[in-house]
C-alpha cells in the first residue's frame, strides 16, 4: 500500500515529495505597492508591514529574495529580488523607502510590468527552478485601467498572488487579480495592517507547503466506446475504478474525468463534477458503453484538449497542477491523430495510452507522452496484467551530458574524474527510453567521446568510460566547450530529447579559470532549460558557480584527486536534483508578432564623427519595439578589420537594459572596413540559436546594416548566406558608401537606403520602420482554385432549421466541391449549434476532399434551442480557428468562416464578431427570412459579404454568388515582402485628394476645386461604397474632411464647391504625403485598409516641395496607398518621383489647364480595374501583358495623342464585358 501511494504522488506527479515550513522554504517574494497620491497619508504603514513581513523571512540567496515595486500611472522597481542577499539589506532598503506619488492608479500595467520586469531569470526570480513566487499587492483605490488580462498572466506564469485592499478600493477587483478569492484581504485603512499579518502569514505558508509538498493531480480517462470494445467495456470500467481507488480525490487534491467516445467524444463527468473518491467510483461503476463507429481518436484528443483540461470543466493547469491523460483505446484511429496530440503536449499533458492487438501500436505512441509511456495487451481483460506497468513506466528519463575538462593541467586528477562519471552512470537506468548519457573532453577545442545516442546499455557506457584516455591541450577554453554542448550534443539528431519534455542535464568537472568567456554560453545553456552541476577546484570553484544553474549545484575541492572524499556528498545531492527534475514548457503566444534585430554598425576610422547619430539612431528603433524574451529581441554588432559583438540576442530581455547598452556603445575604430566579414560573422555568430536567435522557431530575422563606406572584401557570398538562412537585410549608407554594394547586400534593392550623413539618419526612420514593420501587410487576391485556405462552415443546427438541414449539407458539399482540399492546400472543418456549438470535425480531421464530402454528407442535424450565434462564434475563434484545431493562420493563410443562421440570435453576437476579425477571419454570412439581416451585416466581414435567401432550399441561388466573393477577398499575408504591389479587386474605394494650397496656386485654385468636384461626380459615394477625403497644404497640411466625415456625394461636391485657398509658403510636400499616411488612411479616419478596400491618393502639386519628398512617398506606397498625381512645369519630375507608376501621373502647364486632361484623370480612378484588365488582356485580345501594360503606360504619358480615344473605347468595352475574364 505504501508503494502504491507513493506512486500516486511521485510518479504520477513527477514530481518529488519533500516537507516544508514558511522558515525553511525557498519562496521569492515580491511586494507590489500603491504609491499614488491617494496612499500618501497610509504609506509610513505600508512600509512597516513590509518590513515585518521580512521580518519572518529568511533572506538569503538560496532561501528567500525580496523585491519591492511601487506604482501610481507607472510602475518603478525599488529594489529587485537580485538586488539584496541579506535580511540586514532588505530591511534597510524598506526603512528608506519614499512614496512616489503620481495618479491615476494604474493596477494593471503594474501587474503587467512585475510579471514582465520582475519575475524573470534576469532580476533574480528563480521560477524555472521551481521556487515559488509570490506576489502581495497592496492598493488603496480601484484601478483606472484593466487588472483582468495581467492577473491572468501572473497566474498563468505560476505566481500566486495575495491582495490587500482598503474601504477606498474595489473587493472584487481585489479578488479578481488574487491567485484565489480567498487570498484577498481588507482593512479600513492601511494603519489596520498589523491586524492581519498573520493572517497574510499563514495564507502565505499554506500556499508555499502547496506548491512544494504534495501535488495534487488532474487525471483524465478517454475511453474508446466504438462498437467494437463492446465486450471487453466491462474490464475498461473495472481497470479505471482500481486506479482510482489509488488517488486521493479531494477538491483540492486529485481531480478525475471520464470521456468516452466513438464518432463522437462525449464527456461522462469532469474534472470538477465529483469532490469525492465515493462519487467518482459511483459514476465508474455506472458507465454505460457508448457505441457507435467509426473511432475518431484525433476528434476525441481535441476534444479532451478544448472541453476538458480547461478551467470551466475544473482542470488546474494555470495553476501548475500536472495534467494526465490515460487513453484506452481498441482500434486504429480513422482520423488524424498527430495534431491534436501535439496540441495536448504542448499544452503540457502527459498523455499514456494503452491498445490492444486491433490498435496500431505507432499510432498510439505518437500519442503517448513518450513512446515507453504506450502500453498494450492482447485484449482488454488482459488490463490488470499492464497496471503495474503502468505505474513503473513513468519513472523519469533524463539527457545527462559530462563535459570533462580534459588539458594538461588535470592529467593527475584525470583517473579520479574518470571513476566519478563511470559511479554517477551506475546510478542512471540507461536505456533508450530511460536515461541517456554523452560525454565530452575539452582543452582548446572540444571533443565528442560518444552521444546521447550513441549507446543504449549502460554496460556499453561503463566500458567506454572505464577506456577514455586524457585529451591534454592548452588553453582551456570552457566558453567554447559550453557553446559546443548546447549546438552540438543537446540537439535532437545527437540524441538529445528536450523537445518531448525529457529534463537535460549537464555536469561539468573543471579544473581550471577558463581562457575565454564563460558567461554568455552558460545563459545560453539556462536559457534552453539545460539543468547545469559542476564540480571545481581550488583554481575554478567561483567560475564554475557562475556557471551552474544554482550555487547549490556546484562543489569544490582542492584538486581532482580529492573527488572521492566528497564523491558520496556531491552523488547525493546530485541524485536528489536529477530525480526533482521536471521538464519546463515553455508558454510562448505564437499569435503575437516576433523578431530578431541585430544592428550591424560600420565602427570603422571613418565613421568616428558620425558615430553619435548611429547610436541615437539604434537608440530610436528600439524603442519602437516590444523588446521582452518571448517578444522582440536585439542584438548590436560593430565592425572594421573586424566584428565584434557588443551584445547578443539573449543578452538583455528589457527595453530598458538594451536601452541602456546601445546608449553606452564606444565607437570601436580600426581599418579597413571589411563588410563581407562583418556580414559573415553574424551569420555565423549571432543568427544562431546559442545567441538567442529564434529563427528555427519561424521568427522573423532582420539586420540592419550601417554601412559609411566601400568594403575592402567581397560581400556578395555572405550577403547571399544571410538571405539562404532567411534573414530580411536593409542597408543603410552614406555618400561615402558604394549604393550598388547596398542594394546587393539588402534582401531587395529598394531595402537599400542612403542618407548624406549619419546624422540624417533620422529622415529614414520611419522609412525603415515601414520597410521592417518594424509593415507587415500587404494584399494580394485569393484564387479559390490555387490559393490555401482555412474554411470553417458554422451551421445553425437549432430546431428551427430541421425541415432546411438537407439543404444546408448539400450547399456545404458542393462548395466543398469547389476545394482543393489537401493538407498543404484547403482544409475544411464543420461546426453545428443551437444553445452550445459542437464541431463535427475540425481543419486538422481530413486530409482529402473525399473523407470532407463523406463527413458532410454523414451529418446529422443537432437540434436544440435557444439559437446562441454568439457564442458558437466565439467558439469557432477559440476552439477551431487555432493551431491545434489546424489552422494556419500564424502562417499567413487565409481564414474564412461561411455561417448559415436561419434565425436572430439569443445572444449578443457583435463582441465575438469584432473579435473573428480582429483575428483576421474573413466571415460571410447567408441567412433566411426569419434571420436578422442587420445582424447578419454586422457579423460578416463587411456588409457586402451577408447574403439572403428566402428560405435554406434557395441556397444554390447564391452559390455562385458566395463562390465569386470568397474568390477575390482580399486578406492580408505577412509572409510576402512589402514591396509587392497590391492587386486590387472590387468596386469600393478610399479616396484622398491632397491639394497644393501654397500662395503660388492661388490663381489655379478654382480649377483645382472644379477638377475634384468632376472626379467625385464619377464615383458612387456611400459609407459601404466610395469614401473621400480632401487635404490642403503648403507650410502645413490641413484636413478639410475625413474619409468618414461625408457619406453623400451631394455633402462632398458641396463641400468642395465652397472651399478656401489655405495660402502660405513653404511648400512641404513631404510633410503633407507624411501626415495623410498617418492621420488620413487611419481606420478612425475611416480608411477601410484592413478590409482590403484600396487605398487612392490623387496629388495636385504646383511646385518644386521645400523637403524631401521620397521617404514619406515610400511609406506610403509600403502600405498599399496607389498614389495618382498631377503637375506644373515647376513639379511634373517630382511628381513622377512621388506616384506609384510614372504612367499614374499627368502634367500640365498651369491648373487652369486642368480641363483638357480631366476626362483622362478620372480614368485612373478605374485602375483597380485596370490591373485587372492587365493582368487578363492576354485572354481576351490575344497580347502580351507587357504589351497591354505598355499601352496603357503609352496612354496615359499621351492623352492628348491619337491613341487615348483608342483606349477610351478599349477600356470601356472591357469593363462592359467582365464575364470575359
Amino acid at each position: 500500500m505504501t508503494t502504491n501511494t507513493r506512486f500516486v504522488q511521485t510518479d504520477l506527479c513527477n514530481l518529488c515529495l519533500f516537507s516544508v515550513d514558511l522558515e525553511t522554504a525557498r519562496k521569492d517574494v515580491v511586494f507590489l505597492l500603491d504609491g499614488s497620491d491617494g496612499t500618501r497619508s497610509g504609506f509610513p504603514a505600508m512600509r512597516d508591514f513590509v518590513q515585518r513581513v521580512v521580518e519572518k523571512l529568511t533572506v538569503e540567496e538560496n532561501r528567500d529574495r525580496v523585491s519591492v515595486v511601487q506604482y501610481s500611472r507607472e510602475p518603478e522597481a525599488n529594489f529587485y529580488l537580485n538586488t539584496y542577499t541579506t535580511k540586514e539589506n532588505v530591511v534597510d532598503a524598506v526603512t528608506g523607502l519614499r512614496h512616489k506619488g503620481g495618479r491615476p492608479l494604474n493596477t494593471g500595467a503594474a501587474l503587467q510590468y512585475v510579471r514582465d520586469n520582475v519575475f524573470t531569470a534576469s532580476s533574480g526570480s528563480r521560477r524555472l527552478d521551481g521556487v515559488p513566487q509570490l506576489l502581495i499587492l497592496l492598493s488603496g483605490g480601484r484601478s483606472f485601467d484593466n487588472v483582468d488580462t495581467p492577473a491572468a498572466a501572473l497566474k498563468e506564469l505560476g505566481v500566486k498572488v495575495f491582495a490587500i485592499g482598503t474601504r477606498s478600493s474595489d473587493s472584487r477587483e481585489m479578488q479578481r487579480i488574487s491567485q484565489d478569492p480567498s487570498h484577498a484581504m481588507s482593512v479600513s485603512d492601511f494603519t489596520d495592517l498589523p491586524s492581519i499579518q498573520q493572517q497574510l502569514l499563514s495564507s502565505v505558508e499554506t500556499v508555499v507547503v502547496g506548491v512544494t509538498t504534495e501535488t495534487p493531480t488532474d487525471v483524465v480517462f478517454l475511453l474508446d466506446g466504438s462498437d467494437g470494445t463492446r465486450s471487453g467495456f466491462p474490464a475498461m470500467r473495472d481497470f479505471v475504478q482500481r486506479v482510482v481507488e489509488k488517488l486521493t480525490v479531494e477538491e483540492n487534491r486529485d481531480r478525475v474525468s471520464v470521456v468516452q467516445y466513438s464518432r463522437e467524444p462525449e464527456a461522462n463527468f469532469y474534472l470538477n463534477t465529483y469532490t469525492t473518491k465515493e462519487n467518482v467510483v459511483d459514476a465508474v461503476t455506472g458507465l454505460r458503453h457508448k457505441g457507435g463507429r467509426p473511432l475518431n481518436t484525433g476528434a476525441a484528443l481535441q476534444y479532451v484538449r478544448d472541453n476538458v483540461f480547461t478551467a470551466s470543466s475544473g482542470s488546474r493547469r494555470l495553476d501548475g497542477v500536472p495534467q494526465l491523460l490515460i487513453l484506452l483505446s481498441g482500434g486504429r484511429s480513422f482520423d488524424n491523430v498527430d495534431t491534436p496530440a501535439a496540441a495536448l503536449k504542448e499544452l503540457g499533458v502527459k498523455v499514456f495510452a494503452v491498445g490492444t492487438r486491433s490498435s496500431d501500436i505507432r499510432e498510439l505512441q505518437k500519442i503517448s507522452y513518450d513512446p515507453s509511456f504506450a502500453l498494450s495487451v492482447s485484449e482488454f481483460t488482459d488490463l490488470p496484467n499492464v497496471h503495474q506497468q503502468l505505474i513503473s513506466s513513468r519513472a523519469p528519463s533524463r539527457d545527462v551530458v559530462f563535459l570533462l575538462d580534459g588539458s594538461d593541467g588535470t592529467r593527475a586528477g584525470f583517473p579520479a574524474m574518470r571513476d566519478f562519471v563511470q559511479r554517477v552512470v551506475e546510478t542512471l537506468a540507461v536505456d533508450e527510453n530511460k536515461d541517456r548519457v554523452a560525454l565530452v573532453q575539452y582543452s582548446r577545442d572540444p571533443a565528442a567521446q560518444f552521444y546521447l545516442n550513441t549507446f543504449n546499455t549502460k554496460d556499453d557506457i561503463v566500458n567506454t568510460v572505464r577506456g577514455l584516455r586524457h585529451k591534454g591541450g592548452r588553453p582551456l577554453n570552457t566558453g567554447a566547450a559550453l557553446q559546443y554542448v548546447r549546438d552540438n550534443i543537446f540537439t535532437a539528431s545527437s540524441g538529445s530529447r528536450s523537445l518531448q519534455g525529457i529534463p537535460q542535464m549537464l555536469i561539468l568537472l573543471s579544473g581550471g579559470r577558463s581562457n575565454d568567456n564563460v558567461d554568455v554560453s552558460a545563459s545560453a545553456l539556462k536559457e534552453s532549460g539545460v539543468l547545469i552541476f559542476g564540480i571545481g577546484t581550488r583554481n575554478s570553484s567561483r567560475e564554475v558557480e557562475r556557471i551552474v544553474t544554482d550555487p547549490s549545484y556546484s562543489q569544490s575541492v582542492s584538486e581532482f584527486t580529492d573527488i572521492p572524499r566528497v564523491q558520496e556528498q556531491y552523488l547525493s545531492s546530485l541524485k536528489t536534483q536529477l530525480l526533482k527534475a521536471i521538464p519546463i514548457t515553455p508558454t510562448v503566444d505564437k499569435s503575437i508578432a516576433r523578431k530578431d534585430v541585430v544592428f550591424l554598425l560600420d565602427g570603422s576610422d571613418g565613421t568616428r564623427s558620425g558615430f553619435p547619430a548611429m547610436r541615437d539612431f539604434v537608440q530610436r528603433v528600439v524603442e519602437k519595439l516590444t523588446v521582452e524574451e518571448n517578444r522582440d529581441r536585439v542584438s548590436v554588432v560593430q565592425y572594421s578589420r573586424e566584428p565584434e559583438a557588443n551584445f547578443y540576442l539573449n543578452t538583455y530581455t528589457t527595453k530598458e537594459n538594451v536601452v541602456d547598452a546601445v546608449t553606452g556603445l564606444r565607437h570601436k575604430g580600426g581599418r579597413p572596413l571589411n563588410t563581407g566579414a562583418a556580414l559573415q560573422y553574424v551569420r555565423d555568430n549571432v543568427f544562431t540559436a546559442s545567441s538567442g536567435s529564434r529563427h528555427l522557431d519561424g521568427v522573423p530575422q532582420l539586420l540592419i546594416l550601417l554601412s559609411g563606406g566601400r568594403s575592402f572584401d567581397n560581400v556578395d557570398t555572405p550577403a547571399a548566406a544571410l538571405k539562404e538562412l532567411g534573414v530580411k537585410v536593409f542597408a543603410i549608407g552614406t555618400r561615402s558608401s558604394d549604393s550598388r554594394e547596398m542594394q546587393r547586400i539588402s534582401q531587395d534593392p529598394s531595402q537599400a537606403m542612403s542618407v548624406s550623413d549619419f546624422t540624417d539618419l533620422p529622415s529614414i526612420q520611419q522609412q525603415l520602420l515601414s520597410s521592417t514593420d518594424l509593415c507587415n501587410l500587404c494584399l494580394f487576391s485569393v484564387d479559390l482554385e490555387t490559393a490555401r485556405k482555412d474554411v470553417v462552415f458554422l451551421l445553425d443546427g437549432s430546431d428551427g432549421t430541421r425541415s432546411g438541414f438537407p439543404a444546408m449539407r448539400d450547399f456545404v458539399q458542393r462548395v466543398v466541391e469547389k476545394l482543393t482540399v489537401e493538407e498543404n492546400r484547403d482544409r475544411v472543418s464543420v461546426v453545428q449549434y443551437s444553445r452550445e456549438p459542437e464541431a463535427n470535425f475540425y481543419l486538422n480531421t481530413y486530409t482529402t476532399k473525399e473523407n470532407v464530402v463523406d463527413a458532410v454528407t454523414g451529418l446529422r442535424h443537432k437540434g436544440g434551442r435557444p439559437l446562441n450565434t454568439g457564442a458558437a462564434l466565439q467558439y469557432v475563434r477559440d476552439n477551431v480557428f487555432t493551431a491545434s484545431s489546424g489552422s494556419r493562420r500564424l502562417d499567413g493563410v487565409p481564414q474564412l468562416l461561411i455561417l448559415l443562421s436561419g434565425g436572430r440570435s439569443f445572444d449578443n453576437v457583435d463582441t465575438p464578431a469584432a473579435a473573428l476579425k480582429e483575428l483576421g477571419v474573413k466571415v460571410f454570412a447567408v441567412g433566411t427570412r426569419s434571420s436578422d439581416i442587420r445582424e447578419l451585416q454586422k457579423i460578416s466581414y463587411d456588409p457586402s459579404f451577408a447574403l439572403s435567401v428566402s428560405e435554406f432550399t434557395d441556397l444554390p441561388n447564391v452559390h455562385q454568388q458566395l463562390i465569386s466573393v470568397l474568390g477575390t477577398v482580399i486578406v492580408p499575408d505577412p509572409t510576402m515582402k512589402p514591396t509587392v504591389k497590391p492587386t486590387i479587386i472590387g468596386k469600393k474605394k478610399d479616396v484622398v485628394f491632397l491639394l497644393d494650397g501654397s500662395d503660388d496656386t492661388r490663381a489655379g485654385f478654382p480649377a483645382m476645386r472644379d477638377f475634384v468636384q468632376r472626379v467625385v461626380e464619377t464615383l458612387a459615394v456611400d459609407e459601404n461604397k466610395d469614401r473621400v477625403a480632401l487635404v490642403q497644404y503648403s507650410r502645413d497640411p490641413a484636413a478639410q474632411f475625413y474619409l468618414n466625415t461625408f457619406n453623400t456625394k451631394d455633402d462632398i461636391v458641396n463641400t468642395v464647391r465652397g472651399l478656401r485657398h489655405k495660402g502660405g509658403r513653404p511648400l512641404n510636400t513631404g510633410a503633407a504625403l507624411q501626415y495623410v499616411r498617418d492621420n488620413i488612411f487611419t481606420a478612425s479616419s475611416g480608411s477601410r485598409s484592413l478590409q482590403g478596400i484600396p487605398q487612392m491618393l490623387i496629388l495636385l502639386s504646383g511646385g518644386r516641395s521645400n523637403d524631401n519628398v521620397d521617404v514619406s512617398a515610400s511609406a506610403l506606397k509600403e502600405s498599399g496607398v496607389l498614389i495618382f498625381g498631377i503637375g506644373t512645369r515647376n513639379s511634373s519630375r517630382e511628381v513622377e518621383r512621388i506616384v506609384t507608376d510614372p504612367s499614374y501621373s499627368q502634367s500640365v502647364s498651369e491648373f487652369t489647364d486642368i480641363p483638357r486632361v480631366q476626362d483622362l484623370v478620372s480614368r485612373c480612378l478605374q485602375l483597380e480595374q485596370g490591373a485587372l484588365i492587365a493582368e487578363k488582356c492576354r485572354g481576351y485580345h490575344k497580347i502580351p501583358v507587357t504589351q497591354c501594360l505598355s499601352r496603357i503606360s503609352q496612354t496615359f504619358r499621351a492623352s492628348s495623342s491619337n491613341c487615348y480615344p483608342l483606349w477610351k473605347q478599349w477600356l470601356l468595352e472591357l469593363l462592359q464585358k467582365p464575364q470575359q475574364f
